[in-house]
């Protein structure tokens, strides 16, 4: 049984700062396999310690089975063990789901990230055995995605604590909002919690979150290290103002009019580094939401 005195952050079973990756794209919308690469070893280079493919941000709804496989097998040969690769496999249908995780874990993914099914909106007995079923379907263990503004329904705490019994449910991703609900959870198991939502990247780890799951990573992965660092290194004041300064960026990124693919790729692209351009029915970042982008991300960046 592990210490729950101890703190989570401490123990983290996919490392502490993983970047929500982009997919990127050829100029005609290929996968482009090679930019993929060259992408992840910059961003482990930069301090993520692992990377999660195939999520949303990485367009996982208008990508094929195939190149989901493809992008993981890339990420894979480009990182090593340099860092951990999680694979999304959520998907609306519990059988789907349980194929794309064991192509994942024939493609070398550390460990699969598994969404709550959405728009069909399950009761809970259901959403549990859901992810009960996709943990016993491989030998990956499962970090659970909480994130009812998207899917349309909670996992709610006492669903998780159940959940956290599963020995390869290990994680939960939480865009759930509900501060108080997480940090139940965190008191009554083992799981290791990742902010998913970028403002509370702090927040959550210094209640005893493992680290983050962070969109904004793609475009600053030193800055969103140095948060955690900071607060690993006591630093407190000098943590909150490294989360202060980004507020800018991540209100740009990570606003309702426009999904953080389209934002990330926008100032990815136009610091010339693999992005390519998104799949209908998203649509690329117009002038003015780039220049403000590109203006809050060189304002962060002059700061260190």
């Amino acid at each position: 049984m592990t210490n729950l005195d101890e703190p989570h952050h401490l123990r983290p079973p996919f490392g502490r700062v993983l970047c929500a990756m982009i997919t990127p794209f050829t100029e005609s919308g290929a996968l482009d396999v090679d930019g993929a690469g060259r992408l992840a070893e910059r961003l482990v280079a930069q301090g993520c310690d692992g990377l999660v493919l195939n999520g949303t941000t990485g367009e996982s709804p208008t990508t094929s089975d195939a190149e989901k496989s493809a992008l993981v097998r890339a990420v894979r040969e480009a990182v090593g063990d340099r860092a951990s690769v999680v694979a999304g496999v959520g998907t609306s249908d519990t059988r789907h789901t349980i194929e794309l995780a064991l192509q994942a874990e024939k493609a070398g993914a550390d460990g699969v990230l598994v969404v709550t099914p959405y728009y069909s909106r399950p009761p809970q007995d259901a959403v549990e055995a859901h992810f009960r079923e996709v943990a016993d379907a491989s030998g990956l263990p499962v970090v659970l995605y909480d994130i009812p503004g998207r899917t349309g329904t909670r996992i709610e705490p006492e669903t998780i604590i159940r959940l956290a019994g599963h020995p390869r449910i290990v994680a939960v991703k939480d865009c759930s909002y509900d501060f108080l609900g997480t940090q139940k959870v965190l008191s009554r198991t083992d799981l290791a919690y990742y902010a998913g939502c970028d403002e509370h990247n702090l927040a959550l780890y210094a209640v005893g979150a493992a680290g983050c799951i962070s969109t904004v990573a793609n475009v600053t992965p030193r800055h969103v290290r140095s948060v955690l660092d900071a607060f690993d290194a006591g630093d407190t004041a000098g943590a909150a103002r490294r989360q202060q300064r980004a507020t800018g960026l991540i209100e740009a990124m990570m606003s309702a009019d426009l999904p953080g693919t389209v934002t990330a790729k926008a100032v990815l692209s136009a610091l010339n580094l693999p992005a390519g351009p998104v799949r209908p029915p998203l649509r690329p970042a117009g002038r003015a939401a780039t220049d403000r982008l590109l203006a809050e991300y060189e304002r962060l960046t002059a700061t260190g």
